[in-house]
């Protein structure tokens, strides 16, 4: 019995094995089992203190940092150091990122930022610098960019040495900047062919810039002091689907405005001035949101939205909206809207 009972003791201890001290390697090859590659554990160890690094991704937001972090991985994608009290960005601060695509700097107190700053990120696609203090985008921005969002900072300048060489660029947003149309060079979007995108509302513009490029699909003014569409601001804007004027002052629309963009598809012209509905409309093939509500519109003609001969308009409205104008409904000819898809589309209600 005796016997019996020193062999099954000996059995246990065999079975649990002393504790021995792991090594790295030993943890690795554990991660490797459960899809963390040893190249993985090296990367994360390399990641700077207080950041958190997982799959090329650094993220290193709302740390309370000053400067950019030093000695990031080389490999790095993404770097997110938004949230911080970061004041300046310096030559060398990324050093080494051959392969970041994202950096996120958004909500900092970034006033400077060095001419050599982004040289080495010769793979970036997508840069922002919203909620900042800068007073100038900044220069030899990376030939890579694509899009580039920078609202809610002290610009009051846009030059168009800035864009030069940004051929790949698509986005970019300027939003609630101090900008004045004077503080826009003419053409400073000119240059970037592919640039589909661009948003400058709550600023102080009062003319729409000139020298945009025809590849634009969505343009949006919002929230501006502009107080008339010049037709010749937006003339070879063949490609030009969406635009946002709402919230300005604009009491005027040139009646070859809609002529010049014969690809729109919304057309945003709510809280202005206008006075009556603008021309060009029945005429336009593919237009099919319409905003002109919060407006001083008191009438509407008959021939105003549709054509006069059938099936020259390619597609029907879904969406027009004429609520809050001192105009009578109930005076609008039937067959005005002859043309709306359904019923349900066309927005009125009562002038108050």
């Amino acid at each position: 019995m005796k016997a019996t009972i020193i062999f099954l003791l000996l059995a246990q201890v065999s079975w649990a094995g002393p504790f021995q001290q792991r090594g790295l390697f030993d943890f690795m090859l554990e991660d490797e089992a459960s899809g963390i590659g040893p190249d993985d554990r090296v990367w994360a160890l390399m990641c700077p203190f207080r950041c958190q690094c997982h799959l090329r991704v650094v993220q290193c937001s709302d740390l309370g940092l000053e400067k950019v972090p030093m000695d990031l991985p080389p490999d790095t994608t993404l770097l997110d150091l938004q949230n911080n009290k970061i004041t300046e960005i310096k030559d060398g601060d990324f050093k080494n990122l051959k392969n970041l695509h994202t950096l996120i700097l958004v909500n900092n107190k970034i006033n400077k930022i060095s001419p050599g700053a982004f040289t080495p990120l010769v793979k970036l696609e997508r840069l922002y610098l919203s909620k900042n203090h800068l007073k100038e985008l900044p220069e030899k921005m990376p030939k890579t960019l694509q899009e580039l969002r920078a609202h809610e900072n002290e610009i009051s300048k846009v030059r168009k040495s800035v864009f030069n060489g940004l051929n790949h660029m698509i986005v970019i947003e300027l939003g609630t900047n101090p900008l004045k149309s004077s503080g826009i060079e003419n053409g400073a979007f000119q240059g970037m062919k592919r640039l589909s995108y661009i948003r400058i509302a709550d600023t102080n513009i009062n003319t729409i810039p000139q020298g945009l490029p025809s590849s634009l699909t969505e343009l949006h003014l919002d929230g501006n002091k502009i107080t008339k569409v010049d037709a010749a601001s937006l003339k070879g804007m063949n490609n030009l689907a969406k635009l946002g004027l709402s919230f300005n002052s604009i009491s005027t629309v040139d009646n070859a405005t809609l002529a010049n963009i014969p690809h729109l598809r919304e057309l945003h012209l709510d809280n202005n001035k206008l006075i009556r509905v603008p021309g060009g409309l029945a005429e336009h093939k593919f237009i099919q949101v319409v905003s002109l509500h919060n407006n001083n519109i008191s009438e509407v003609g008959e021939n105003d939205f549709c054509p006069r001969r059938y099936n020259t308009k390619r597609a029907s409205y879904s969406g027009v909206s004429l609520f809050s104008n001192p105009l009578r409904y109930w005076d609008i000819p039937p067959t005005t809207f002859r043309c709306v898809y359904v019923s349900s589309a066309i927005q009125l209600g009562n002038y108050k």
